[in-house]
């Protein structure tokens, strides 16, 4: 921004407009930016007959192209206050404290399931994009957990539109799980950077064509080499806490250390940034509410301080610290690399390379490939944050480094190397 680094670091807040009163989402905002958090992803339309915890409906007739704007905005004035400008104040409050909204105009499904035409598209994403074209912190989600090939001339009347009347914001597109905008629209003039949803499923669960199962920086490679080159980013990885496979609550739940996996792989492998994700927290689960999704246990209000929130600054902390914009994925520096479990995502500036490991094994590194004498190495804690020094070494070579602890998922480090 302005020349400036920015590192996308975005939680997924799906139902923050319709669950949340305006001090829970104060409460929500000031959480996450407290935790490093500048991005928030939410959907403006979840369903056509969304109300939110005023009661307040955000369509006339469950019609997209029908709003339910009143007149004035005041908070105290019941028959003022609709759901739009409770998104308003939301939208706000997140500027205020530095956050981007990431919005997406309508969920995938209503579109699938043929509740929205074309001429209705049209008009509700020509007046969605005229309301928020003067906010300074907005970047549009077009779609919305579904394939581009599914409704493709709705998405792009929505992308076009978008881009024709909220000009200064950026957009991409949400797909679904084990797939990547680019597929159907890398070349979209409305397209922005890319966006990969790389799903909930275990490697054994992956039905999908590609197969990639849970290696998500293998979506992130592919978008890097496309041209014209575009950002990307992996914005729906597994939740923390929940499902492995999504739908049957009897499985193993995905936790903080896979969290950890999938940002420092996506962001290594190229991507700009990464978005993180708690089960009870996107869909911001309260007391009283009927069949949490997902076997959601925990409440939001708990949840926001679940340790991966509170981890993935590290990462954002850590990249940051380097020269940004010269950094390049580079995993030939790599000897040894295995697969799955057992890969070494590398990335890598001019005079420095950071190499990720998620179960703590031995990393054999290629010397020579930066110009320079001599190489600092030391070792970065994702978990923490901390560095410990490890030692100064010719720069020729084959150079072994053995990371603290056991080798076992979750013992991650990333060896620090500077030229």
């Amino acid at each position: 921004i302005d020349d400036q680094p920015f590192f996308w670091l975005g939680d997924t807040g799906w139902l923050l407009f319709s669950k949340l009163n305006r001090e829970e989402a104060e409460k929500y905002l000031d959480n996450r930016a407290e935790k490093g958090f500048n991005v928030i992803q939410a959907m403006v339309l979840h369903e056509l007959k969304v109300t939110n915890v005023f009661g307040d409906s955000a369509l006339t007739n469950a019609d997209v192209s029908q709003p339910a704007v009143t007149t004035g905005n005041s908070f105290e004035n019941k028959a003022e206050y609709d759901f739009w400008d409770h998104i308003d104040f939301i939208i706000g409050k997140a500027e205020e404290k530095g956050i981007y909204m990431a919005l997406v105009p309508v969920w995938g499904s209503n579109v699938k399931s043929g509740k929205i035409n074309r001429e209705q598209a049209d008009n509700y994403s020509t007046w969605l994009a005229k309301r928020y074209a003067a906010k300074p912190n907005i970047i549009w989600l077009n779609g919305g957990d579904l394939m581009g090939s599914d409704s493709t001339a709705i998405w792009e009347i929505i992308g076009t539109n978008l881009r024709k009347y909220a000009p200064n914001h950026l957009i991409t597109y949400h797909p679904f799980g084990r797939s990547q905008s680019s597929t159907w629209f890398h070349n979209a003039p409305w397209l922005d950077f890319n966006m990969i949803q790389s799903g909930h499923r275990r490697y054994d669960q992956d039905d999908s064509k590609l197969g990639y199962g849970e290696d998500n920086w293998k979506y992130i490679r592919d978008d890097y080499n496309l041209i014209p080159v575009k950002p990307t980013i992996d914005g729906e990885p597994s939740y923390e806490g929940i499902p492995q496979g999504l739908h049957d609550t009897t499985q193993p739940r995905w936790n903080n250390n896979d969290l950890r996996r999938y940002a420092y792989w996506s962001v290594f492998a190229g991507a700009f940034g990464f978005t993180y994700g708690n089960n009870a927290v996107m869909q911001m689960n309260r007391p009283g509410d009927k069949k949490p999704s997902y076997g959601a246990k925990d409440f939001w209000y708990d949840a926001i301080n679940a340790p991966g929130a509170s981890e993935m600054i590290h990462l954002k902390n850590l990249i940051l610290s380097k020269p940004f914009f010269e950094r390049i994925p580079d995993h030939s520096l790599i000897v040894n690399n295995g697969k799955k479990y057992d890969f070494l995502a590398a990335t890598r500036g001019v005079k420095y390379a950071l190499i990720y490991t998620y179960n703590g094994r031995k990393m054999e590194i290629k010397a020579g490939k930066i110009e320079g004498e001599t190489i600092s190495a030391q070792w970065f804690n994702p978990q923490n944050g901390s560095y410990t020094k490890i030692g100064s070494f010719k720069n020729n070579g084959i150079l072994t480094f053995d990371p603290p602890g056991e080798i076992q998922d979750g013992n991650d480090w990333v060896l620090v190397l500077d030229w």
